[in-house]
């Protein structure tokens, strides 16, 4: 903490010639505390964000900080936290800026979560989707006037006494990012790990689809009770916002619809091509999820190792939109601060700064009374060669080090767990698409085959370019299909592959179950290596 040791002494102090009265300390962190004060001249209460000293020293900063503010302060919305008032006082001697706000009675949705999980493990699909929806409605009236949360999590979301959901601090973590010296060096807060969309995490330019992916996460979290990506450091998490495929949430709570793990998984594209297109209309489809959802409550499996990724599940229901970004090769950022408790109640995980770097920097919405964004998509859509010998003669660039050391690091562990969870069965293998996988005798509980799950040959032969690598191509996602088609996928772009039989009746006879390398994986089409199939027996587990 700064001065005094704690900004809780700012309590009974007074802002704005006396017209607002500190009272109890409600929340503080890295950035702000948040105060229960009272309002002089409308007789009323209301909660005052306070900026902490250091912050209030750039003056800069405080007019970004100001005219953030007052663009908040435009909108008006069941589901928004009203901003009345900002200004700019001194306390204790240092000139502090601060934001009058509504003042909701009620908790974050962090605590209603809690409760849930300990009645029922996670929270009923039905509560959680129409909570979804309530925070798409805040942000879809945010979107229209160009601005974008950047910050959306549990712990900036409230729900009063009677239900009602309110999404709060739109604009501080825009605030955070301004070209202030000390803020780009400090590296302040711009959104927390668990939450950050991979464009975020690369510090590339962000639309309105950050914040969907964000709500994407949040969903996850509430029908689960556990965050799809988490892991023991900020750089650890991003990584995995940029590389790694979420399971689906029906694999930790059994009781979600397939419905449920279509709509998650689209909102979690690493593309924004390939999220939903606007807030509006993520929000049209949880309510229609939402009315099909049964009352069945969660039924989470104590300690269950998800075994699918929900991407397939979601190109099936939402199918993907081809799309290449920028060529600027992305950044992990390095952590920093941590965020603000709004209300006082427990505090909200770590949040951590992603400095921005040359050639990084985030491009500001522009600010009109009920316009969408100006800002263009950050992914345009670019045309594939055909076939992985089209790109030969490709210039190479360089790959960074630690990134390499980190995947290596990823495939060993995944080949290994693999191994492992097969009982250490030796792998068979399959070259040039030669059949070598034997035919497991019928069991009782035996599944036949499905061979209406194909996969096209031309998403070997002509697969999605990276959007990270210009160089590169998505590997094709194979899961649930049919092996007979993948092998011919296969064949026809010249890729090895290796087959391990896993006993599984939930899928028929001949289904691939897991792939390694995960589907989406950036390849380099011309030496994919050998490509392992978990396959299923269509027999129950042993």
């Amino acid at each position: 903490m700064s001065q005094d040791g704690a900004h809780g002494r700012y309590a009974g102090q007074a802002l704005a010639a006396g017209r607002y009265q500190l009272r109890d300390l409600l929340g503080e962190g890295g950035m702000a505390s948040v105060y229960l004060a009272y309002d002089t001249v409308l007789d009323r209460q209301v909660a005052i964000k306070t900026l902490h000293t250091e912050l209030g020293r750039e003056q800069a900063f405080r007019e970004r900080f100001r005219r953030e503010a007052q663009a908040v302060a435009k909108l008006t919305h069941t589901n928004i936290v009203s901003v009345f008032d900002t200004g700019e006082d001194e306390l204790n001697g240092m000139a502090t800026p601060y934001i009058v706000m509504e003042y909701v009675e009620g908790h974050p949705l962090g605590s209603v979560l809690e409760q849930d999980i300990r009645e029922y493990g996670a929270m009923p699909a039905g509560k959680a989707l129409k909570i979804t929806a309530d925070v798409l409605a805040a942000l879809e009236i945010s979107h229209e006037m160009g601005l974008v949360h950047r910050d959306i999590k549990p712990g900036n979301v409230m729900s009063t006494k009677r239900g009602v959901v309110k999404v709060m601090d739109f604009g501080i973590a825009r605030a955070m990012q301004s070209g202030v010296t000390s803020m780009t060096q400090t590296g302040m807060v711009v959104g927390t790990p668990q939450y950050l969309s991979p464009e975020q995490a690369l510090g590339r330019a962000v639309d309105a689809r950050s914040d969907l992916y964000s709500v994407g996460i949040m969903l996850f979290q509430l029908v689960t009770g556990r965050l799809p990506f988490d892991a023991d450091s900020p750089l650890a998490i991003a990584y995995a916002h940029v590389q790694e495929e979420p399971v689906a949430p029906s694999s930790v709570n059994r009781a979600l619809p397939p419905a449920v793990d279509a709509l998650v998984a689209r909102a979690l594209r690493k593309n924004p091509n390939e999220r939903f297109p606007t807030a509006e209309a993520m929000r049209a489809e949880c309510l229609r999820v939402a009315a099909s959802v049964h009352t069945a409550p969660p039924n989470i499996v104590p300690g269950a190792e998800p075994r699918q990724s929900g991407t397939g599940v979601g190109s099936a229901v939402f199918p993907p939109v081809d799309g290449v970004p920028p060529a600027h090769p992305g950044q992990v950022r390095i952590p920093y601060q941590t965020a603000p408790n709004p209300y006082g109640h427990p505090a909200p995980a770590p949040s951590y700064g992603y400095p921005q770097q040359g050639g990084y920097q985030t491009a500001p919405a522009g600010y009109g009374p009920h316009t969408a964004p100006q800002t263009p998509p950050p992914y345009t859509i670019a045309p594939q060669p055909a076939g992985p010998s089209a790109g030969g003669g490709r210039t190479r660039r360089p790959v960074l080090v630690g990134a390499v050391a980190v995947a290596a690091v990823v495939a060993v562990g995944l080949v290994v767990t693999l191994t492992l969870r097969n009982g250490g069965d030796d792998v068979k293998r399959g070259t040039g698409g030669a059949d070598v996988s034997a035919s497991a005798s019928h069991r009782a509980g035996y599944l036949g085959p499905d061979t209406s799950r194909q996969i096209d040959a031309e998403q070997c032969t002509d697969p999605r370019e990276s959007w990270r690598d210009e160089d590169k191509v998505q590997l094709p996602d194979f899961r649930y299909k049919d092996i007979g088609s993948v092998k011919k996928c296969l064949q026809a772009a010249g890729w090895k592959w290796n087959i391990k039989d896993q006993d599984d009746n939930t899928w028929g006879d001949g289904t691939v179950l897991n792939q390694f390398p995960a589907q989406g994986t950036d390849v380099d089409p011309d030496a994919v290596g050998s490509i392992e199939l978990s396959v299923s027996t269509g027999n129950p587990p042993q």
